[in-house]
């Protein structure tokens, strides 16, 4: 199990990890929504005493229309969701849900991209010396 947040506790990110597995099975089975793609659950933050939740997905494209539509989409189904959500938990408090657009990826292979030309670069500096 991956260790998101040093502030959650224990059983806050067991939670949150439950959470997660459950939203990607409701969003990728149940919700009909032809504004939400395919998206993948990056990650689950939830509050400690359980009464929001941000949702982080990430999507195949890096459309800011798709990904503005997305989150339209995912946020009008919210209640939808979280209804869904309440039939598989059984938690006191049901989180109330944030969706956020999950750009750590893209950023990534844009480092990883810049890392490689300066690599290059140097590489070619040290052939002509």
């Amino acid at each position: 199990m991956a260790k998101h947040s040093k502030s959650i506790p224990g059983r806050g990110q067991r939670v949150a990890d439950q959470i997660q597995r459950d939203l990607a099975e409701i969003i990728a089975f149940e919700l009909k929504d032809p504004r939400v793609g395919m998206v993948t659950l990056t990650e689950v933050q939830i509050t400690p005493d359980y009464a929001h939740a941000k949702v982080f997905f990430t999507m195949l494209s890096d459309d800011p229309e798709k990904i503005k539509n997305t989150v339209s989409g995912l946020d009008k189904a919210s209640g939808f969701i979280r209804g869904q959500l309440g039939r598989r938990l059984t938690i006191h408090t049901l989180p109330e849900l944030h969706f956020v657009h999950d750009t750590s990826t893209a950023r990534g292979m844009e480092l990883s991209k810049l890392i490689d030309e300066a690599n290059a670069t140097r590489a070619r500096d040290a052939d002509e010396d």
